[in-house]
């Protein structure tokens, strides 16, 4: 079988891993987080080395470029090509070995960097270059790129950790490349083997006087130690014997930074560091402009910080719409030009805060900054994760106008920065444009991005003059063009400006020297094609663009809403980092299953790159089919792409077209059918344990037998509320959202809350209210779920405000009330949409609340003692805070309650039911809920307020977890 001219099956046969040609395989990795966008041959996921290896003769025979790609979050275009992209993240992510004595480490390059650095913090070590994308980049990725990051003023860059790497050259034989002593380097030169003759040629090249002189003159300034410009030859030239005083020569150096051009690299061998002081503290300076900025940056300097970032108005104004972000900023004061965040850590916080003091005594002698607040432990990481998400909270500008990677990576000695700076200031402003400002000022490195159309040919244009010109200022200041990123597609046009004609010429005898076929990474640091082709920008097609249900203005265009995703790949978190997005890679470790593959997926199709028939509406969907609907993109992904909201959209488009299956729409109407199924609950919960049913459900409807469906209740909560007597005198009323959960199934949990309300002195009714639509939402029914959603915001609106809040147990249902509504609802109804979701409160955050107003007592509990391990629902941790189940669980003074750690459950409204999807719900609820439900079982009572995750909870490991109302109820004395 030869598909697109290559005999692609004879590889599938020879390899253990994967390979994939499909055209949605091609379109997820057709981008990175950069501007471009090519689509490649197809996609291998190597199992190990004997799989790479096979794949470079493979290439070799049939001269494909093989694109090496970890990943993928390189921000210059390094792992977007034409050819075969090689995804080693997948399988090659072993800790292969750990010499404690020796301090190294010993990894395949797709191990990510914050579980390397998790791994070694038991012995006291970690690896020191740490980047903002540390929670998912990979060390093969930090190797490719010479990666540093905001703490480089101490721990330098990947380069300078750097002790072997083993993989394969270009004609497929193994190497292993580390430092040698002058006579190992001359066996290596005399061996009669391509190995042999890389190290022959590459003496030959070095003991050049006039290559070395070249070097010397032309390179960046040996004071930056950010420079990654081109082939590391001014590190190889400064060792012996090119330099008497010189180290050991290892290509390491030369290799580290060279973008997968050179090598294949399937091991590497890392030096380790003791971890720093526990005492850090970290002074965030406000400042009244960046020119102060800049010049305060040389006095922070003085005093040896471990790190000086910056960060500007423009990001921090964007961080204000992220709502996670929002709350790391939690100490800035006023409305600052730009801040300052200087890190100290020491044995000490004495020494800590006699440093700081010193520090603001000398701003203030200069006049440089207005406020200074010092912070310690926990509040640090909360900034530094702000400042982290720079790079996301970007692609929050609405419209077309963007700021774009072109300027990015610049480096200059931090003496040079003012001047360095004002020669960009004016060469933007010759062009009309504004930039922001934003990184590692410390260290003379600033990521700049002028605001650009790039749909507009003008745009495009102005990319690459803006390009241009920076590369002479910098080269004016014998800068480096790259500081960290690498040059890849983006810098590498502009390599002979910035190291000359004469040393370019030697990257490309370099290059030669490794990859003659030109088989590693084609088209990047040399032969680079212009920089402003294979853009990603594209204008957008008509599919969707105005027949939609949500309100998509706030993003102008559901098309615009999947351009903000940047590729950052912040979806590609493991269930080891933490947080919840996005639990189908968590439970697969796949490409195609992160947030970013299907924001790329949507791009495509509205952007007409897919056919306008089934056949595209496919594509996509297929991609889209294992979203769980978490939720979890709208606050972790610092772009704030909501793929649950996305997916909805696009599957109601789907179902217009072509119809709507059969256990989607019974799935929707479930809160129509419980109804009428009430009165038979008794059979109908006898009929769903029998085998027969389940067969028959799993046949024709495929619904996993391996499930067990929930149980009707007697009653509904509606009827059971109006059999009783209500009158709780002179209380505050309150409402509750009887939601179609707890309406039909899980009944006793709504009674527990109501009556625990009433006992704490509330008067609580049911209002007259619909379904909340969450079950249309979750199959794309969504013209069926705004006319709930209108229906329920003319009927609660009129009576839910300030003084009669609406309260849910069920947190979907009810927060669906919160953030879908808004953007479901005529335009008539949205001020009452949003006055309403101001007034609907989850159970836990009414009661946490009422509870710090000290409308309820402790006194009112028991005071025997309890732990108590809660899980938290998607919806809770994406759109309310979980630490006000906490609260809540430990109102009764002796109880203790503890998180679990994990992200979603794996159930997920109906779709861990889903035959075809049961595996995978369950391998996410193995990755950490269930270990730790069985760790906690008969220590602790087990709580979950979420009807999914409890169902989750109970098939996989066998026990009830309860609603966080039933353990206040069960503890009223």
């Amino acid at each position: 079988m030869v598909e697109g001219n290559y005999p692609f099956e004879r590889l599938r046969k020879k390899i253990k891993g994967r390979l994939d040609v499909d055209e949605a395989s091609k379109i997820i990795y057709s981008t990175d987080a950069s501007a471009y966008y090519e689509k490649p041959l197809g996609v291998v996921t190597p199992r190990d080395e004997i799989d790479i290896r096979e794949v470079i003769l493979f290439a070799k025979e049939h001269q494909i470029n093989l694109i090496p790609r970890a990943a993928g979050t390189s921000l210059a275009g390094q792992v977007v090509g034409a050819g075969l992209i090689v995804d080693v993240g997948r399988y090659l992510n072993k800790i292969l070995e750990l010499n404690e004595k020796e301090k190294w480490v010993r990894v395949q390059p797709g191990v990510v960097l914050d579980e390397l650095n998790q791994y070694l913090e038991p012995y006291g070590l970690f690896f020191g270059p740490e980047t903002s994308t540390s929670n998912r980049c990979m060390i093969g990725g930090m190797v490719g790129n010479n990666s540093c990051g905001a703490h480089s003023l101490i721990y330098g860059s990947t380069r300078d950790h750097l002790l072997e790497l083993k993989g394969c050259l270009s004609n497929g034989d193994e190497a292993v490349f580390k430092e040698l002593q002058q006579w190992e380097f001359d066996q290596k030169c005399r061996e009669s083997s391509f190995e042999g003759e890389i190290y022959s040629s590459m003496r030959d090249v070095l003991t050049n006087k006039d290559n070395r002189r070249n070097i010397r003159k032309e390179f960046p300034h040996p004071d930056i130690h950010r420079r990654n410009t081109g082939y590391a030859l001014d590190y190889l030239i400064e060792s012996y014997p090119y330099k008497n005083d010189g180290g050991q020569f290892n290509m390491c150096q030369l290799l580290a930074g060279s973008e997968g051009t050179l090598f294949f690299t399937t091991e590497i061998k890392l030096n380790l560091i003791e971890l720093p002081p526990k005492e850090k503290g970290l002074v965030c300076v406000h400042l009244h402009s960046l020119e102060e900025a800049i010049e305060a940056n040389l006095v922070g300097l003085q005093f040896k910080p471990g790190a000086i970032e910056l960060m500007d108005k423009a990001i921090m104004d964007l961080t204000k719409k992220n709502v996670l972000q929002n709350k790391n900023r939690f100490f800035v004061e006023g409305d600052p030009e730009a801040l300052l965040l200087v890190e100290f850590a020491r044995n000490s916080q004495e020494e800590i805060e006699q440093l700081a003091n010193d520090m603001i005594a000398a701003m203030l002698e200069k006049g440089f900054g207005y406020a200074y607040p010092v912070l310690y432990g926990a509040d640090i990481n909360k900034v530094w994760n702000l400042r982290k998400a720079g790079l996301g909270v970007l692609a929050n500008m609405p419209g077309d106008e963007r700021p774009v990677p072109v300027i990015e990576d610049t480096a200059v000695r931090p003496e040079d920065l003012p001047a360095f700076i004002a020669d960009i200031k004016t060469m933007l402003n010759g062009y009309g444009k504004e930039c922001v400002y934003y990184a590692h000022i410390g260290t003379g490195e600033l990521h700049m991005r002028p605001v650009l159309n790039m749909k507009d040919d003008a745009g495009v244009e102005l990319f690459y003059k803006i390009a241009l010109d920076t590369a002479r200022i910098v080269k004016k200041y014998k800068g480096s063009l790259s500081g960290e990123h690498g040059d890849g597609r983006l810098r590498g046009q502009f390599i002979p400006l910035m190291v000359g004609v004469h040393n370019y010429q030697l990257f490309k005898e370099v290059k030669y020297l490794f990859d003659p076929d030109n088989l590693f990474n084609a088209g990047k640091i040399t032969d680079t094609p212009q920089m402003n082709t294979s853009l990603r920008y594209k204008e957008l097609a008509g599919k969707l663009q105005s027949n939609t249900v949500f309100d998509w203005s706030s993003t102008m265009g559901i098309g615009r809403a999947t351009e903000k995703c940047t590729g950052s790949g912040d979806c590609r978190k493991s269930s080891l980092i933490g947080g919840t997005m996005c639990p189908s890679y968590m439970g697969s470790r796949d490409e195609r299953q992160t947030t970013r593959a299907r924001a790329n997926m949507l791009r495509e199709f509205f952007a007409g790159t897919l056919p306008d028939s089934k056949l595209g509406y496919d594509e996509v969907k297929v991609v889209l089919d294992l979203c769980l609907s978490c939720k979890a993109c709208k606050t972790e992904c610092p772009s704030n792409v909501d793929m649950t909201k996305l997916k909805a959209e696009f599957i109601h488009s789907y179902h217009e077209q072509f119809g709507v299956p059969l256990r989607s729409r019974l799935i929707a109407q479930l809160p129509v059918i419980n109804k009428l199924l009430m009165p038979f609950s008794d059979l109908y919960n006898i009929g769903i344990r029998s085998k027969w049913m389940k067969r028959l459900s799993e046949k024709y409807l495929g619904v996993s037998g391996k499930r067990q469906l929930p149980d009707l209740s007697r009653q509904s909560l509606v009827k059971w509320n109006k059999r009783r007597n209500t009158n709780v005198k002179d209380a505050k009323v309150v409402y509750f959202f009887a939601d179609e959960f707890t309406n039909y199934n899980d009944t006793q949990e709504g009674i527990t809350a109501i009556l625990l309300l009433e006992k704490l002195g509330y008067s609580v009714e049911i209002p007259n209210h619909l379904p909340s639509g969450r079950t249309y939402l979750s199959k794309g029914m969504l013209t069926d779920a705004a006319k709930l959603a209108e229906h329920n915001v003319l009927m609660l609106s009129a009576i839910v405000n300030n003084e009669t809040p609406l309260i849910g147990i069920e947190p979907s249902a009810v927060l669906t009330l919160r953030d879908e509504y808004v953007e479901l609802v005529p335009a008539f109804l949205k001020e009452k949409a949003s006055e309403l979701a101001g007034n609907c409160f989850t159970f836990e955050e009414f009661i946490a609340q009422e509870y710090r107003n000290g409308q309820i007592s402790s006194n009112a509990f028991t005071n025997e003692e309890k732990l108590i391990k809660f899980h938290a629902h998607c919806y809770q941790k994406s759109l309310s805070e979980t630490g006000h189940t906490k609260v809540v669980l430990e109102i009764p003074n002796n109880y203790k309650a503890e998180e679990i750690p994990s992200g979603c459950c794996g159930m997920a409204g109906s779709f861990g039911y889903e035959e075809e999807h049961y595996d995978l719900s369950m391998k996410i609820g193995e990755l950490v809920l269930f270990p730790e439900v069985r760790k906690a079982k008969g220590e602790s009572l087990l709580v979950a307020a979420g009807t999914s995750c409890r169902h989750q909870i109970k098939d996989g490991t066998n026990v009830e977890a309860v609603h966080p109302a039933h353990v206040l109820y069960d503890a009223l004395l």
